[in-house]
Protein backbone atom coordinates (compact mmCIF):
# COMPACT_ATOMS: atom_id res chain seq x y z
CA UNK A 1 0.00 0.00 0.00
CA UNK A 2 1.46 3.25 -1.08
CA UNK A 3 1.29 6.27 1.23
CA UNK A 4 1.57 10.09 0.43
CA UNK A 5 4.70 11.53 2.38
CA UNK A 6 5.69 15.54 2.09
CA UNK A 7 9.28 16.72 2.43
CA UNK A 8 10.79 20.14 2.80
CA UNK A 9 13.99 19.76 0.29
CA UNK A 10 15.76 22.75 -0.88
CA UNK A 11 14.80 23.61 -4.42
CA UNK A 12 18.06 23.41 -6.10
CA UNK A 13 18.10 19.71 -4.78
CA UNK A 14 15.10 18.68 -6.00
CA UNK A 15 15.73 20.17 -9.98
CA UNK A 16 19.05 17.87 -9.77
CA UNK A 17 17.33 14.53 -7.96
CA UNK A 18 14.29 15.26 -10.86
CA UNK A 19 17.15 15.26 -13.60
CA UNK A 20 18.45 12.30 -12.06
CA UNK A 21 15.68 10.17 -11.74
CA UNK A 22 14.52 11.12 -15.61
CA UNK A 23 17.39 9.81 -17.11
CA UNK A 24 17.84 6.84 -15.11
CA UNK A 25 14.38 5.91 -15.99
CA UNK A 26 12.32 6.50 -12.79
CA UNK A 27 9.97 9.08 -10.74
CA UNK A 28 11.61 11.15 -8.13
CA UNK A 29 9.29 8.69 -5.44
CA UNK A 30 10.57 5.81 -6.75
CA UNK A 31 14.12 7.01 -6.15
CA UNK A 32 13.24 8.04 -3.04
CA UNK A 33 11.63 4.63 -2.19
CA UNK A 34 14.44 2.82 -3.23
CA UNK A 35 16.94 5.17 -1.19
CA UNK A 36 14.96 4.16 2.48
CA UNK A 37 14.76 0.92 1.01
CA UNK A 38 18.60 0.87 0.92
CA UNK A 39 19.09 2.39 4.41
CA UNK A 40 16.88 0.59 6.22
CA UNK A 41 17.85 -2.88 5.35
CA UNK A 42 19.47 -3.55 8.38
CA UNK A 43 16.36 -2.45 10.51
CA UNK A 44 13.64 -4.84 8.49
CA UNK A 45 15.31 -7.94 6.48
CA UNK A 46 13.99 -6.92 2.79
CA UNK A 47 11.87 -10.14 1.02
CA UNK A 48 13.66 -9.62 -2.75
CA UNK A 49 10.08 -9.36 -3.92
CA UNK A 50 9.54 -6.20 -2.06
CA UNK A 51 12.32 -4.77 -4.06
CA UNK A 52 11.86 -3.04 -7.52
CA UNK A 53 12.40 -5.16 -10.40
CA UNK A 54 15.21 -2.73 -11.32
CA UNK A 55 16.66 -2.68 -7.81
CA UNK A 56 16.91 -6.60 -8.19
CA UNK A 57 17.99 -7.02 -11.88
CA UNK A 58 21.26 -5.00 -10.53
CA UNK A 59 21.52 -6.86 -7.25
CA UNK A 60 24.95 -8.30 -7.04
CA UNK A 61 26.68 -7.25 -10.12
CA UNK A 62 29.14 -5.03 -8.80
CA UNK A 63 31.93 -7.11 -6.61
CA UNK A 64 34.46 -4.92 -4.32
CA UNK A 65 37.23 -5.75 -2.53
CA UNK A 66 36.06 -7.21 1.44
CA UNK A 67 37.56 -3.61 2.74
CA UNK A 68 35.72 -1.03 0.64
CA UNK A 69 33.63 1.31 2.76
CA UNK A 70 31.03 2.66 0.73
CA UNK A 71 30.05 4.82 3.47
CA UNK A 72 33.91 6.84 3.03
CA UNK A 73 33.60 6.79 -0.33
CA UNK A 74 30.34 8.12 -0.51
CA UNK A 75 31.47 11.21 2.02
CA UNK A 76 34.51 12.08 -0.19
CA UNK A 77 32.53 12.21 -3.58
CA UNK A 78 29.84 14.47 -1.59
CA UNK A 79 32.12 16.54 -0.79
CA UNK A 80 33.71 17.22 -4.24
CA UNK A 81 30.88 17.58 -5.83
CA UNK A 82 29.50 20.59 -3.12
CA UNK A 83 32.74 21.87 -2.64
CA UNK A 84 32.86 20.78 1.29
Amino acid sequence: MNTKLTLTIEKEVIEIAKEYAKEKGQSLSEMVENYFKFVTVNRKKMKEKQLSPKVRKLRGIIKTDDNFDYKQILTEELSKKYGV
